[in-house]
């Protein structure tokens, strides 16, 4: 079967998170967004993980759903399009800091594991270290490698994925804190990681840029931190609804469909710059100012798309053999919010969504497979207009830089006064590249 995962989220006991996150409203908005496989997050967390041991109960191997009596609730408050069934896999994203170098190697991990038994076990080793009672993303001064091995250690089912690798601060390859390779990360146990998550701010092709990451699996999740947010980037499997069979999916490339993912683009870190200063670089003009800010020169945050050509050797994705597959996508309530001249999170977003959700059913289905003519039952005007540029890449993107989201937009300054825009503009994918080293260059902010 195929159906979609999204491997990477947070609780309401991790740091940042929204309250709303527990489990009943997150197995609600992984059917709304068309999610059939959820990480739990933050499994180490005792109130968390009790929260697991009361309302989970076992599915099909290695996976769980929501006790009986609570997923009719959730069922009752899903239009009738959405209810599906949600799973959920047990999932946890540790922090570490190596101990005793020169460099900080500050570096997320993602870890699964197939039963509670087995949570309870690294929870109960990994609290032999740190603390695990104040973050739902527990950080722990041990090296990448020692983590890698507990894991393992715990059950041979177990795996670690190194977490959005290029983030500049915390990651396995980011400009202020990584490592320069996977192998450098994980020392002698690096055959034991067979996938590495890409972020936000980067896409298989960009990836594919560096040789040394041509033996692993790429996978994207959301690193959701409200239950809005699942989704936005997911995982496709071809694979039985099954624990083990999507981690062989994963380590071998057999029955796994590839990747949702943003524009890159969009993401937060994508370009180099200095948010105080509203200075956003492509990597070429950051060489020029030896990384320093032309306003403040305050040192730079590099960006994923400079540390990629950093690492990279190859000059584009062409001489990787990967068989990747990926779609890009733009949030339903971005679109909602461009074609309405409201904010994303405004009550007539929300509206317009819950329409489009029982009409249409859940929201990936809606921007990647429903036919066209389908989307014109919608009422919103130009609406298949919006999606059909989305999947074809007609878009114009304000690139993310230093922590501030990029700006996608799929219409022209004014184009929307027309009775009815073109299906197609004329341009593809057009992204800003000079220097934005000016107050209203900013991108829009967003949590």
């Amino acid at each position: 079967m195929t159906f979609h995962a999204d491997l990477h989220i947070h609780s309401k006991h991790a740091y940042a998170t929204s309250p709303a996150a527990d489990l009943p409203r997150l197995a609600e908005w992984a059917a709304r967004k068309g999610i059939t496989v959820l990480g739990t997050g933050d499994f180490t967390h005792p109130a968390w993980l009790e929260e697991l041991e009361t309302l989970l109960r076992p599915a099909e191997p290695g996976l769980f759903r929501l006790e009986r009596d609570v997923e009719r609730a959730v069922y009752e408050r899903l239009p009738q399009a959405c209810r599906r069934p949600v799973r959920f896999m047990l999932q946890v994203e540790i922090a570490t800091i190596q101990p005793g170098t020169s460099r900080a190697h500050k570096v997320h991990h993602l870890i699964y594991v197939p039963t509670l038994d087995a949570a309870r076990a690294l929870r109960r080793r990994l609290g032999r270290i740190g603390n695990l009672d104040a973050d739902g993303r527990p950080i722990l001064g041990i090296a990448a490698r020692d983590l890698l091995e507990i894991t393992l250690e715990v059950g041979r089912d177990c795996y670690l994925i190194p977490a959005h690798i290029w983030t500049p601060w915390f990651s396995a390859l980011g400009s202020r804190s990584g490592f320069d390779s996977i192998d450098e990360c994980y020392a002698d146990l690096a055959s034991h990681v067979f996938a590495v998550e890409t972020g936000l701010s980067s896409d298989p092709p960009l990836n594919r840029r560096v040789s040394r990451l041509d033996r692993f699996t790429l996978v994207s999740n959301s690193d959701a931190h409200s239950p809005p947010m699942i989704g936005r980037e997911a995982c496709v499997f071809e694979c039985e609804l099954d624990y083990f069979a999507m981690r062989r999916a994963l380590e071998t490339g057999v029955g796994y469909g590839g990747t949702v993912e943003f524009y890159p683009e969009e993401g937060k870190y994508h370009l180099d710059g200095h948010r105080k200063c509203r200075v956003r670089l492509h990597p070429t003009e950051t060489r020029i100012l030896d990384s320093r800010c032309p306003v403040c020169q305050s040192p730079l945050t590099l960006g994923v798309l400079n540390r990629i050509e950093a690492l990279s050797d190859r000059a584009d994705a062409r001489g990787s053999t990967a068989p990747d597959r990926y779609s890009s996508l733009v949030a339903l309530p971005e679109v909602l919010s461009e074609l309405t001249g409201v904010g994303a999170k405004s009550k007539r977003v929300a509206l317009e969504q819950q329409a489009i959700a029982e009409k249409l059913g859940p929201e990936l289905c809606v921007m990647l497979e429903q036919p066209l003519e389908d989307l014109r039952k919608v009422s919103l005007a130009n609406f298949d207009i919006a999606i059909d540029r989305m999947r074809t890449g007609c878009v114009r993107i304000e690139p993310g830089f230093d922590g501030a989201y990029g700006r996608v937009r799929l219409f022209e300054p004014g184009e929307l006064a027309t009775s009815r825009p073109s299906a197609r503009p004329t341009h593809k994918r057009p992204i800003a590249k000079e220097s934005s080293a000016h107050p209203d260059s900013t991108s829009t902010l967003r949590d």
